[in-house]
């Protein structure tokens, strides 16, 4: 995982650090994502994207990926 930026994950994340998703602020207001099984590759998206998924997230819209 790059360490220019500052990485967190949720405290719901895998204690060994397995299963986690980390967050950061990257470049221009960009925030990127990255898994701890594959820190090199990391997604670029912006706040407002983010935000929407967020929101289909809390709404339940992608329950059926993880049920």
């Amino acid at each position: 995982m790059n360490s220019e930026f500052n990485w967190q994950k949720s405290t719901l994340s895998g204690g060994g650090g397995e299963q986690c998703l980390y967050v950061a602020k990257g470049p221009d207001g960009a925030i990127l994502l990255c898994e701890s099984d594959d820190p090199a590759t990391i997604i670029t998206t912006s706040p407002e994207k983010l935000a929407a998924f967020m929101g289909g997230v809390k709404n339940g819209e992608f329950d059926h990926f993880v049920n």
